[in-house]
């Protein structure tokens, strides 16, 4: 819980600051990150639209989502949608498809990716983000996540008044890691997966 729902808090940091109201789109909604980004983005007040795959729109609803688009069936980046706030948190779109989502001012935060060079790996595009968000009216950003006590407690209170929940896809035996990691790989987990000793 705490790698994950600060992450999905500090990617949501602009929303906060905005108040409610705004509309936010979660690329990866079912994962760790994205589960928390829902439920904490509809606990800012906004509305939220949530993208995942097919068997995961149902959960993607269910963490509170107004709305789930299924990726499968056409391209997100296509849909003429337009919103203040685009948070993915994994994948490989490019900046420029990822900017037709947003609003003219709206905010676009990677948190993550896939693929990238030798060297930058996955923040390649969180850097062509940076670099070209100086000369576009929008602001681009990439994420890399800092655990603060402030975010802690904030999510500890969040907790006990039930406003988010963590979600837990299967607990594993510590014989079963390796099942567990296969998992966490092949895309079939919803929120996380636990290995106990």
């Amino acid at each position: 819980m705490p790698t994950s729902a600060v992450t999905a808090m500090q990617a949501l940091a602009p929303l906060r600051a905005a108040g409610p109201g705004e509309r936010v789109l979660v690329i990866g909604a079912s994962g760790a990150v994205g589960g928390y980004a829902v439920q904490l983005a509809k606990t800012f007040g906004a509305q939220v639209t949530g993208v995942a795959s097919t068997t995961k729109v149902d959960y993607v609803l269910s963490l509170g989502a107004d709305a789930a688009v299924d990726y499968t069936r056409g391209d997100i980046t296509r849909s003429g949608e337009r919103y203040d706030l685009v948070l993915e948190t994994g994948g490989n779109r490019s900046v420029s498809s990822l900017r037709k989502l947003l609003a003219p001012r709206g905010t676009l935060v990677l948190v993550g990716g896939e693929g990238g060079g030798r060297v930058t790996a996955g923040f390649e595009r969180a850097l062509r983000a940076l670099l070209l968000s100086p000369f576009v009216p929008q602001k681009l950003t990439g994420l890399v996540s800092i655990m603060r006590q402030d975010d802690l407690h904030t999510l500890a209170g969040l907790l006990e008044s039930g406003a988010i929940a963590p979600v837990i896809d299967q607990v594993y035996p510590l014989a079963e890691a390796a099942t567990a990691m296969r998992r966490l790989t092949d895309g079939s987990i919803r929120g996380k997966v636990v290995v106990t000793p």
